[in-house]
């Protein structure tokens, strides 16, 4: 049977409506005035409305990191052999890399201070995933989803562990051993290269268990060998499954998230308190609470589904897909887009920039008193931005579906 080459709607629906939250996300934290200020999941001090801008948001990361697992397998479904892929694996984790220290980096703060040498994000976990997952494809399919789904489930056993955070000149410089563990499991940890002055690096996402994830993504993408009918009942259960999972783990809270959840001033705040799980690392309740209603999307956006066709518009369906059919082009764009609209609207208000232009590096207390706007400003310069980069991507879409150069498989 001759591979199919043809990409997958639902997918890139999918994973087109979370680039575009994502950009919510990253515009509210140039333009929100309490951006600088505050954690908005921190119930001692956010509102509801802010609560949940941050909140949905979370889905983003573990849905790019699964699907990308997902698009490997598809790529091997479709005829690349094994060493072709891994080496493709490979040569693009690099390139992932090698974007999150230049473009990514830049794009966030608008500076070339070089004392600031990472802030290690998602394209940064994205491209050592693929990396490990050019070996991993070698063994069996069934191993490769076992040690994912095993990462995903254990590692919270690894909660305990923790080193003393590097705070600033005078502060002793983490060793060599602390400094690994703050990349595999340490999240939000500051380090200098060697000793301060050196470059310093801030992981905010440290490897463990996104690896994992993407394995269980690439074991996920089997499904799409099965007949449509099949398939849908599978993403029916597997969603299903790890959405009521987290609600039970949830509930218990004994295992699966360090932040454990409590009652609040009322049902709302309890409620947030309930799904106010861990990002940074990833717990499996984080990830459960995430994964779940992701896979149960799957499952409504398949193309031959009446719920499909019922829920969302042609019109609306294709733009989603738009983006997500160039997820690193509009990444990269949104950075920029984002970061040019909250300076351009901070400089016609009177409002101070100089946040805007540093790194964390410069942050020694709070922002100027004034700057930045409020939640109702975020969201229409949100949808402003997404409005200016949908023909860039639509363009970008065209040129991917017309031509086969072998850098475009990069972006």
């Amino acid at each position: 049977m001759t591979p199919n080459k043809k990409r997958i709607d639902s997918i890139d629906l999918l994973r087109g409506i979370v680039m575009v939250i994502m950009m919510l996300d990253h515009t509210r934290d140039f333009i929100h005035s309490g951006s600088f200020l505050f954690d908005p999941t921190d119930l001692s001090r956010t509102t509801v409305a802010l609560f949940f801008t941050r909140w949905i948001t979370h889905f983003c990361a573990p849905v790019f990191v699964f699907l990308a697992g997902t698009g490997a397998y598809l790529q091997f479904a479709r005829g690349k052999s094994k060493p072709e892929l891994s080496r493709f694996l490979v040569t693009r984790g690099i390139w992932l890399i090698v974007l999150e220290l230049t473009l990514v980096k830049f794009g966030m703060w608008f500076s070339f201070d070089l004392r600031m040498l990472a802030f290690l994000q998602v394209i940064w976990v994205i491209g050592v995933s693929m990396i490990v997952l050019g070996a991993l494809i070698y063994l069996p399919l069934k191993v490769v989803g076992a040690f994912g789904l095993l990462l995903i489930a254990l590692h919270n056993l690894l909660d305990g562990f923790h080193f003393v955070r590097w705070s600033g000149p005078g502060s002793p410089v983490p060793g060599i051993g602390a400094k690994l563990w703050m990349v595999l499991h340490q999240a939000q940890a500051p380090f200098p290269i060697v000793g301060f002055p050196s470059p310093i690096v801030i992981v905010i996402y440290p490897l463990v268990p996104w690896i994992g994830v993407m394995a269980a993504g690439y074991a996920f993408g089997a499904l799409y060998q099965m007949d449509a009918q099949r398939r849908r009942r599978w993403l029916l259960l597997i969603g299903a499954t790890a959405t009521a999972l987290f609600v039970l783990l949830r509930s218990i809270d004994v295992y699966g998230d360090a932040a454990k959840w409590s009652t609040q001033k009322d049902a709302i705040f309890t409620l947030l308190s309930f799904v106010n799980t861990t990002k940074y690392p990833p717990s499996l309740l984080f990830l459960l609470m995430t994964l779940g209603p992701s896979i149960l999307l799957l499952a409504l956006f398949e193309s031959g589904t009446l719920a499909a066709t019922r829920s969302i518009g042609r019109r609306v369906r294709e733009f989603f897909v738009t983006f997500g059919r160039v997820p690193l082009f509009f990444y990269l764009l949104q950075w920029y887009t984002a970061h040019l609209i909250a300076v351009l609207l901070s400089l016609a208000f009177g409002k101070p920039t100089q946040r805007l232009f540093q790194t964390p590096i410069d942050w020694t207390g709070p922002p100027p008193p004034g700057s930045g706007f409020n939640l109702a400003v975020v969201y229409l310069c949100w949808i402003a931005g997404v409005l200016l980069l949908y023909p860039l991507c639509k363009w970008f879409a065209g040129v991917k579906q017309r031509r086969r150069d072998w850098w475009l498989s990069y972006f």
